[in-house]
């Protein structure tokens, strides 16, 4: 796994979203540079899809939900293939996805944090990453910790459901 570098993340915000707010419709997209290695977080209301690489799909998309009336969840989305790739190049995609799932929280986490000095609460709430396939076998959503874990190292990657 690449470990996270902060001055290679960039981070833009898209009003309405301010350094604090808000935090339901708060989304995150998360897209990379090979060439570089430097990362762009884009915080916004909506997901920016003109910041994906539609040939790739290698982003790492995020968003904080309510989950119950007292809980909030930052829930991501990882596309290893909609039938568009062979069950060996999903299995390589689901592969790589897990291996730099860690970095990508990281960086969505760091990125973010006046939103976390401003709501410390959230630093305490799960983190789950749904992987999109069409092969049952990627298909699946695992829990990551909490932001807190993200920001002191500390990875779970547990399967939950689908």
């Amino acid at each position: 796994m690449s470990d996270f570098d902060p001055n290679k993340l960039s981070v833009r915000l898209h009003p309405p979203i301010t350094p604090t707010n808000p935090i339901i419709e708060r989304r995150y997209t998360l897209t990379h540079s090979d060439e570089t290695g430097d990362l762009f977080l884009d915080v916004g209301t909506n997901f920016n899809l003109n910041a994906i690489d539609w040939q790739l799909r290698d982003e790492v998309l995020a968003e904080w939900i309510q989950a119950t009336d007292t809980q909030h969840q930052l829930l991501g989305y990882a596309y290893v293939d909609g039938g568009d790739f062979s069950l060996e190049e999903a299995a390589f995609r689901y592969n790589i996805f897990l291996k730099e799932m860690p970095l990508a929280l990281k960086a969505i986490v760091y990125g973010d944090l006046p939103l976390y000095e401003q709501h410390p609460y959230l630093l305490d709430q799960p983190i789950f990453i749904e992987y999109h396939s069409s092969f049952p076998a990627f298909q699946n959503s695992l829990y990551y910790g909490t932001p807190r874990d993200i920001l002191n190292g500390i990875f779970h990657s547990q399967h939950t459901k689908k």
